[in-house]
């Protein structure tokens, strides 16, 4: 049973970091709106640093899954 809530766990995970790879990428659009250069430079970095973290999280969850999946594979054949 904890198996199954492993598994559950680390596509939730991955969802919530796709939702915010998807919320930076929407950030990063909105930036080339802004009229003032600082405002602009500060939205670009901050939604950069929120797209590089969510995708490398979602890549490390993603990662996880695939070993565990080949291992148990593995270890059923």
């Amino acid at each position: 049973m904890s198996n199954l809530f492993w598994w559950i766990r680390q596509i939730v995970l991955i969802s919530i970091s796709a939702f915010f790879l998807y919320f930076g990428i929407r950030l990063l659009v909105s930036a080339y709106n802004l009229n003032d250069p600082f405002t602009f430079l500060m939205t670009f970095f901050a939604s950069n640093f929120i797209i590089l973290i969510s995708a490398a999280l979602m890549i490390g969850f993603a990662y996880r899954m695939i070993t565990a999946y080949r291992q148990s594979r593995n270890s059923d054949a």
